[in-house]
């Protein structure tokens, strides 16, 4: 009897052991989003040029600019209704500026690409247009 006690009693400790580990996992990961969206936040800065596009975990975009940031939320401010709304960074899926269009790596690209063509424009197709004439 003494034997079928202690069996249960150690499951009963394994199981909960099992479960509460597996919530420390999860609120783990969410702090780490919540850190991640709040860095950025803090990267970006406050202010009218610290424009962003916060997209909450309900699909729904919030746009404006950063006007307040704290510890547990930040404020965005719309700059065309003037409209302030307070979202709690573990509401928030992602954060980014708006319409960032192209990196700088995409541009020293392109520039590379459009440079290759005037070369090639100028030492290739131009002899083969002008004829070897005096002219061109």
């Amino acid at each position: 009897m003494l034997k079928k006690t202690i069996a249960v009693i150690v499951s009963g400790f394994v199981i909960t052991a099992g479960m509460a580990f597996h919530n420390v996992e999860a609120q783990t990961s969410n702090d780490q989003a919540v850190q991640k969206i709040r860095s950025k936040i803090y990267k970006l800065g406050i202010g009218p040029r610290a424009r962003v596009e916060a997209k909450l975990h309900d699909n729904s975009k919030v746009k404006g600019y950063v006007s307040e940031a704290g510890q547990d939320s930040f404020t965005i401010t719309n700059s065309n209704t003037g409209s302030t709304r307070a979202l709690n960074y573990a509401d928030v899926a992602e954060i980014k500026k708006p319409g960032s269009g192209l990196s700088t790596r995409s541009w020293i690209i392109l520039a590379g690409v459009a440079t290759a063509g005037a070369i090639v424009g100028f030492t290739v197709i131009k002899p083969v247009v002008c004829d070897g004439g005096a002219g061109c």
